[in-house]
């Protein structure tokens, strides 16, 4: 039996602190609903100049603004705002530039759009703390809590979703040379460890991803894919963000902006393995997949 097909069928409980994990679709988002049952649609906003797929890249208040709005209006639930490019190889801006692009951005979206769900895409609590009091309503944090460490208190006190990600080692040297025994166990083993910390703050309204592309190999993050359906065990919605990532193009030997179709398609698998929320560069695209799956019955 292979270690993913043991998990199927192993109830996760911890004794030391008499936990188990228990199911969690409808998120309070400062008073914004998020409502994982069925599959939902993250639209990412990169207020970056050096993210790795420049067709997603706005600087401006009209471009950001323009964005939000296609989106929306596409079928995305959430908005998710990052300031600094976590894209292999990146280096961390200072927590100033950050706060430069990050806040305002959030500021003018909310202000135009009250209803929408934002999510801050940060490793950094303070920029965490500022964007919920601008209007952020979701924290999406790459590190789990491991490069701050005010970061999970802090998430605990704003009383927000919290998208758990596993990543090994930080984007600047997260794509040498990335090993594994058994890449579904360790990825299967950290969520595990983290969700049990979390709710040892407080921190229940959780969606956990596995972190394709962070830390992984071409073969890690298919691997992942394919046996995605195992983190369900968790009863947690699953963010799959495959939209454009290395792992398409190195198979298909295109650049990012070639990549839509091969992101569609994979799309179509996670949701099939249990995805709830895809965090996704091409709303419209991705909406469609979910559509059709519906209509199948499959997701």
């Amino acid at each position: 039996m292979t270690y993913a097909s043991l998990l199927v069928t192993t109830v996760i409980f911890d004794d030391s602190k008499s936990t188990m994990f228990s199911q969690k679709t409808l998120l309070n988002c400062r008073g914004r609903l998020l409502d994982l049952s069925t599959p939902k649609i993250s639209g990412i906003v990169n207020v970056t100049p050096d993210s790795f797929y420049a067709g997603s890249r706005v600087m401006n208040e009209k471009e950001i603004l323009h964005l939000a709005e296609k989106m929306l209006n596409d079928g995305a639930s959430v908005l998710d705002v990052g300031g600094m490019s976590t894209r292999p190889g990146s280096e961390e801006i200072s927590e100033d530039e950050e706060l430069k692009r990050v806040i305002p951005s959030i500021e003018i979206i909310h202000k135009k759009f009250p209803e929408a769900i934002i999510s801050v895409d940060t490793f950094r609590s303070m920029i965490a703390q500022e964007a919920v009091n601008a209007g952020a309503g979701m924290v999406n944090d790459i590190s789990a809590g491991r490069l701050d460490e005010n970061f999970l208190s802090t998430v605990a006190k704003m009383k927000v979703p919290y998208v758990l990600m596993h990543m090994k080692g930080t984007p600047r040297i997260m794509q040498q040379n990335p090993s594994y025994e058994n890449v579904v166990k360790e990825v299967f083993d950290f969520l595990k460890e983290k969700i049990l910390q979390l709710n040892s703050l407080g921190i229940h309204d959780i969606i956990v991803d596995p972190g394709f592309g962070f830390g992984k190999t071409v073969e890690h993050n298919f691997e992942l894919l394919r046996h995605l359906h195992v983190l369900k065990i968790f009863e947690l919605p699953i963010l799959a963000g495959l939209s454009r990532k290395s792992m398409l193009c190195k198979t298909l030997r295109v650049n990012p902006d070639k990549a839509l179709n091969g992101t569609t398609a994979l799309h179509a698998v996670a949701l099939m393995k249990g995805a709830k929320l895809l965090r996704v560069h091409d709303v419209k695209e991705a909406a469609e997949v979910i559509t059709l799956l519906d209509q199948l019955k499959l997701t």
